[in-house]
Order: structure tokens, then sequence, then C-alpha cells
């Protein structure tokens, strides 16, 4: 009798476009009017149910219109998507999603998130070229001989560094380039596959989830909501720093069991196949660095040392990071004296080990395609609304985030789901009587928990990255996410109350 076997994240997700397709024949179909801001004419672009319509871009035109958003906000650029317009939510004709769209779903998602993929495989060619240099495994072996005895710090170090990267300019989807580096260092390290992905994900989550400064959650949502990003900055601050105590107690205390008893690991049954993949030559304890050894791995820092700049202080985003690793593939194969048919195969080679990840983040993309079609996601923006108003506000507040957290499963993106929610849910706070630096952190807060586990966000993609199955995180991951969940719940609740 064959036992079951838990789906790949593929078939995941197209399992979850396939019930979002059912759901545009159930969800009533509506959509709020839009308002974005033209730079070109210096003025505002209303769509929706009266057409389009242009606006002179004042103060007046936004207040007129509900959206209790300075000016300054849109025309300095800090709002550059258009806005959901408050009291506009009319029901449309019904648009359900059938065989041939969701069968053309996952296309339209792989076209629309080409960037990311892109990337993706880029980064899967400049490591190929990387390990064909041979300088990453005697990296590999120097920290190994380095943290030898201290083995921890390394979980504490990567995941403080990645949080801290999460929480002031947003570092996510840029962690994909991290897995190739990272896990085999751990597994030479003692420890599983599972404690590099936990470093590295609960240290992006965690941050981005308690964002700080964070360009695309907590100031352009607070933007939205039409406050200042510095109200409520303790609390997240609070948040973060109470969140990464605990997530580190819980990796720290995983990963010793691991280091103990190999067979304590939830992917114990993984353990030789994943260290075929990503330990493909036995590290030489004895490896001596030469020179060209020495300028490859400076080169190869250089790469995300560049990148990290360019998105935290040039605004830079797939394009040109794509760019950087393009070229320090390029460069590091001039240094190895590397030819130009080797490094041709062994780019290709390198990308093709991507290659499952980038079709996963196409697919993710395409459920969002079948809800943006169908016009579903706006009606559930509008019932959530709906839903909260004139509750107490302990209990508003904690509502409040976990229909964050579930129209996150809707409405992935950060960004996209400030610019949506905010001028709409923001005002429900002036009723219940609390300040909307409250309902940006619940945003926050309840978006960044279920990233934890969300399917059509970047959880699918990084397991692949490790080969763990989505099953195993479950197991590894929700008793954390329980925990975070009522850390979150106690720290609104103060915070609503003093």
């Amino acid at each position: 009798m064959r036992t079951f076997q838990f789906p790949t994240a593929h078939t995941i997700l197209i399992i979850i476009a396939g019930l979002v397709a059912i759901l545009t024949w159930i969800v009533p179909p509506g959509q709020f009017d839009r308002l974005a801001f033209d730079k070109e004419t210096n003025a505002f672009r209303r769509t929706g149910a009266v057409g389009n319509q242009e606006y002179p871009a004042t103060q007046s035109t936004l207040d007129s219109l509900g959206v209790r958003i300075p000016l300054e906000k849109f025309t300095n650029g800090d709002i550059w998507k258009p806005v959901a317009i408050p009291g506009t939510y009319r029901k449309l004709d019904a648009r359900p999603q059938g065989i041939v769209a969701f069968i053309q779903s996952p296309l339209k998602g792989i076209m629309e998130a080409m960037d990311v993929i892109l990337f993706v495989l880029i980064i899967g060619g400049f490591i190929g070229i990387v390990n064909y240099s041979g300088a990453f495994d005697a990296g590999i072996a120097w920290l190994a001989r380095t943290l030898k005895g201290r083995e921890a710090l390394l979980i504490v170090i990567i995941t403080l560094l990645i949080a801290a990267g999460g929480t002031t300019f947003g570092l996510a989807e840029e962690t994909i380039a991290f897995y190739p580096i990272l896990v085999p260092v751990f597994l030479a390290a003692g420890y599983d596959a599972m404690v590099a992905l936990a470093a590295i994900y609960l240290g992006s989550s965690m941050g981005t989830m308690a964002s700080t400064v964070n360009p695309f959650s907590a100031i352009i949502g607070s933007d939205a909501a039409g406050t200042n990003w510095v109200s409520g900055i303790e609390g997240r601050g609070l948040m973060l720093a109470a969140g990464l105590t605990l997530c580190l107690w819980y990796v720290i205390r995983y990963a010793e069991r691991v280091k103990n008893d190999p067979s304590s690991s939830i992917i114990y049954s993984q353990k030789s196949a994943i260290e075929a993949l990503f330990l493909h030559k036995t590290a030489n304890n004895n490896v001596v660095f030469t020179n060209r050894i020495r300028l490859i791995l400076l080169a190869f820092i250089a790469c995300f040392v560049v990148m990290i700049v360019g998105v935290s202080k040039l605004d830079w985003w797939f394009l040109e990071m794509t760019t950087v690793f393009f070229v320090g593939a390029v460069l590091i194969a001039i240094i190895a004296g590397v030819g130009e048919r080797t490094f041709v195969d062994a780019f290709v080679r390198g990308a093709n080990d991507l290659l499952g990840v980038a079709l996963i983040i196409g697919l993710a993309r395409g459920v969002t395609v079948l809800m943006d079609d169908g016009l579903i996601s706006d009606t559930l923006l509008y019932y959530s609304s709906n839903a909260v108003d004139g509750m107490p506000k302990g209990l508003f507040i904690n509502v409040m985030m976990l229909l964050y957290a579930g129209l996150s499963f809707f409405i992935p993106s950060s960004s996209g789901m400030a610019v949506l929610t905010m001028p709409i849910m923001a005002p429900l706070a002036d009723v219940v009587g609390i300040g909307r630096e409250m309902v940006v952190n619940a945003y926050m807060y309840g978006q960044g928990l279920f990233a934890f586990i969300n399917p059509t966000g970047l959880i699918l993609a990084s397991l692949a990255m490790v080969q763990v199955g989505f099953d195993k995180w479950m197991r590894f991951v929700l008793p954390l996410v329980l925990m975070l969940l009522g850390l979150s719940f106690l720290m609104l609740t103060v915070s609503v109350y003093l």
C-alpha cells in the first residue's frame, strides 16, 4: 500500500488557483473607485463608476472625496499606487473565471512576475559560477572551522541581520538569493536545512511584520492612513524585539536538538538528498586560501552589499538587482579564469536549478490574477470593513489584525494592501476612539504573521529553494505562529488602552 505524499508547491498553488476560480462564481463582484496622482499633468485621475475623470491636485480635492491623506504624500512620491476612494464601493456584473481563465492564470502570472523570475534565474546562474570556481566550498570549510563550538551564533547573527533588513527596507523577495549560500553553511555547522530556512525566512518575516521604517509597509501604510509614520513606532519596535527573541529561542531550541540527535529533525528522511544537493563536493577542511579564492569571495560578498545599498538608498528594484548579479557572475568567471563555453554551461546549470522556484513565483502571481479579473478582492475588503465598524476598541483592533491576515491571502503585496485598504479601514479608528496608527500596526502584524504560512506569498518559493515540503514547514512553524499570535493580541490590546 502506497503512503500518502503531500503535494508539491506547484500542485498546491494550482489547487488554490482552482478554488479561487470557484470563489469568483460565489463571491459577489464589486469594486471601489481608484484615485491616482499623475506627475506629468500634476493632477489626480479617478477611475471607476464615473469613468475616467481628472481633478486638480489640491488638498480640497482629497477632502471632498473623503481621502484623508495629506496632499504631499502623493506629490512627493510616498504614495505611488492608486488608492481606494471611501464610500464608492459598487456591485458589478459578474465576471466568473472559467476553465480557460484558470488554465491561463499561471501563464499570466509568469508574465506579470517576469522581473522577479528573471532575478531568481540570474541568481541561480551566479551561484552556479561561484560553485564551479571552488571558492564556495573553501568558504564553507573556513566557516565550519571558525564556528566550531559556537554554531548557535550563526543562527543569531543571520536572523538578526536579515530582520534588520526586513524592518528597515523591506528585505523579503531578495532573501531568495541567500538560500544557496547559507544552507551549506548551516549543514556544515551540524544543523539541518530547516534551521537555515528558519533563520532566513523567520528573520525576514519578523522584520517585515514589525516594520519600523520599511517604506513598503510602515511608511506607505501610515501615509495611506493619513498619519505620520513615526506614530506607533515604539510599539512596533517593542514587538520586533519581543518577536525576535521568541523566534530565536524557538529556532535555537530546535537546532540544538537536531545537532545532538540528527534523527529528531523534521526532515531527517531527506537528510542525504539535501546534503547531496547543497554539499555536492566534500569540503576540504585543510583547504588553503589562495589570493584568487579570496578575490572571488570578496567579489561574491560585494554583490550582496551593492544590492542592499542600492535597494535601501538608491531606490533600486529587480532590474538593477538582477544586473548586479549578472555582472558579478561575469566578473567572478574572469577572476577564476573560466572559459566562455564553460561559463555558459555552469551559468545555465545554475539557472536550471532554480527554474522550479521561478515557476512557483509565477503560479502564485497567477492566483492574484484570477482574483483581480474576478473582481472579488474589493468585495472582501468592503464586507471586512463593515464587520468591524462600531466594535469596542480592544475587540476592534484584534479583529482588524485577523481580517488583515485573511485579506493578505488575496492581496499578498504589502504596498498594494496598504493603498487599497487604508483609506477604507483607517477612518474606522476614529469611530472607536483610537489612533489610526493602531490600524497601521494591525495591518502589519496581521499580514506579517500570515506571511509565515501564506501559500500565495513567498513561503512556497523559499521552501522550494531548500527542498522542504509545505507540510513539514507547517509542522515546524505552527506552534511559533500561535505564540506570535498571542503576543500580537497582547501588544495591540495594551496599545489601544494606554
